[in-house]
């Protein structure tokens, strides 16, 4: 049967674009589904969407949907980098190679019309954004902050002639490990020698969490900037992604160190696992989808590692070794199992190098995907 794609245009399209991809792994007990309620919000009212333009499509047999895609131009990446690429991601599709074809041909189309020369993907409007398909790892269930992929799409992808762009590598850590007396008499030692703290986010006043904040995303996009496919954020982004991610910080799974003038020397977040959660709620929050979430958030064994980096000033002054002293105390008190870290680079060793003092085994490898058209 013919495969046809439209791009969206009304309501009812717009909700299976953003239900399309729950219905498709429901049968997946890997997969872990995402919240109707995000998934709307995102696509209707990412900051990014400021400056970046898009495109959404649907791919049909006949009446029946069989998959859907995004294509996305970002100015701000491609002036940042000196390129010109088109984007695709919300990228699913049932197993068919002229499904996966059609719907990344529209797209191909629909760059070269605006004087694209690349596509690559799958990635989110941003960084912060869930990107990199599943290449390894596929028996596990990924965080709630990544995407899942079934086995097919990286076969399909090859058969379509995309290259490797760029590797994403995950780790599964035993969470209440510790780490070697060498490194918490390190820790101590930097703290002693440059006067820094370990703040308590716990009691801090919502205005000192407001500063925190700018000056997290500060810090952010110094750490970041040299990392492949990085975008640094604009302020509008910085204000809602921080309002997201503050407000659901945990004070045990968070270290933020600070130097004498109070400016973001290092930073470690974690949060609980909410995967279990999330397949319980089935993308809905009500009647039962909040209750599971917030149980989850409240009584975890699990960890997800969210971010890590140190400011440019600090980077060689091995400063890691704080907040990671202060965070594996904790987990240790805690009696945690298992962390799983959040997808990093594989060229950005110096990230990469941090988890070399811990226990850990591969858990997942995302990549971008990359073709001339």
């Amino acid at each position: 049967m013919k495969i046809v794609v439209k791009e969206v245009s009304n309501p009812k399209e717009f909700k299976i674009f953003y239900q399309f991809q729950n219905k498709l792994y429901a049968n997946c007990k890997e997969y872990v589904p995402t919240l109707d309620m995000d998934q709307k919000n995102t696509l209707r009212n990412d900051p990014a969407l400021d400056y970046c333009k898009r495109v959404m499509l649907l791919a049909y047999k006949g009446d029946r949907v069989v998959g859907r895609i995004m294509g996305m131009i970002n100015p701000r990446y491609n002036d940042f980098y000196g390129k010109k690429n088109v984007r695709f991601g919300w990228f699913d599709f049932e197993n068919d190679i002229e499904i996966a074809r059609a719907l990344l041909n529209e797209v191909i189309e629909w760059g070269r019309a605006a004087g694209m020369d690349h596509i690559h993907g799958p990635l989110a409007f941003n960084t912060l954004g869930r990107q990199g398909m599943l290449v390894e790892g596929f028996e596990n269930t990924p965080p709630v902050n990544c995407l899942y992929n079934f086995k097919y799409y990286p076969e399909i992808m090859a058969r379509l002639g995309f290259e490797k762009e760029c590797d994403w590598v995950q780790y599964k850590i035993n969470a209440s490990q510790g780490i070697p007396d060498k490194i918490v008499r390190i820790a101590q030692m930097i703290m002693q020698r440059h006067n820094l703290r370990v703040l308590d986010i716990g009691k801090l006043s919502k205005s000192e969490i407001r500063n925190l904040t700018t000056k997290f995303f500060d810090a952010y996009n110094e750490c970041f900037k040299a990392v492949t496919n990085f975008i640094p954020l604009t302020d509008k982004e910085r204000e809602i992604t921080g309002k997201h991610y503050f407000s659901m910080l945990t004070p045990s799974l968070t270290g933020v160190v600070v130097d004498e003038e109070n400016d973001i020397a290092a930073f470690g977040i974690s949060i609980p696992s909410l995967s279990e959660a999330f397949k319980r709620a089935k993308g809905k929050l009500f009647p039962f989808g909040w209750y599971y979430i917030l149980k989850a958030y409240k009584h975890y064994k699990d960890i997800d590692l969210m971010l890590v980096g140190s400011s440019p000033k600090w980077a060689s002054k091995g400063i890691s070794a704080i907040y990671h002293a202060n965070l594996a105390s904790h987990y240790r008190e805690q009696n945690l199992r298992w962390a799983y870290t959040n997808p990093q680079i594989e060229t950005n060793t110096a990230a990469l190098k941090v988890w070399e003092s811990y226990s850990k085994e591969p858990f997942m490898r995302r990549r971008c995907w990359i073709k001339e058209i």
